[in-house]
């Protein structure tokens, strides 16, 4: 597991690389599902989850779309304190993981809906579909799309029409 120190100039040190990192940096931690911990430099305490809430704060401020809406924070500041705290926490974490499991199948459905539903999809398959016909009927071609002097010239001598 990676070590991260966060010292009180509020600047992280990753101990295994031995060079100050960015919130950036652990966002790639996070990304590239690598194990880590942050401790603060003097206690030792663990301070992954506010890292980790500093992190989210700033998607959320960036302007990189919402996932926290002031709705959901305002029911999940509800739960606090309250009996169900406990279940509330492990079935966020059950529903994510549930959600992750079914991803791929879940961005199949959405490009899927999306291939059908978009108007410029359907038009390139109208205007393939229209060309293949379109090619069929080109003049001075026969069956196949083959020009008839070719047919003829690619016909062995005793196959060719005779003009006697």
């Amino acid at each position: 597991m990676r070590i991260l120190r966060k010292y009180t100039n509020r600047r992280l040190y990753d101990t295994s690389r031995s060079c100050y990192v960015t919130l950036e940096d652990v966002k790639e931690l996070v990304l590239s599902s690598e194990a880590f911990q942050v401790l603060d430099s003097k206690t030792g305490n663990d301070l992954t989850r506010n890292i980790l809430l500093q992190i989210i704060s700033e998607q959320e401020g960036d302007g990189h779309g919402t996932l926290l809406t002031n709705q959901v924070l305002q029911q999940l500041i509800r739960f606090y304190g309250d009996s169900m705290q406990g279940m509330m926490s492990q079935y966020l974490e059950q529903s994510i993981a549930s959600f992750l499991e079914h991803q791929d199948r879940i961005k199949e459905q959405m490009q899927t809906m999306m291939g059908v539903a978009n108007p410029l999809t359907m038009m390139n398959s109208i205007a393939d579909r229209n060309m293949a016909v379109w090619n069929m009927f080109k003049p001075g071609e026969g069956p196949g799309g083959v020009a008839p002097s070719e047919a003829e010239s690619s016909m062995k001598d005793s196959e060719k029409p005779s003009d006697k």
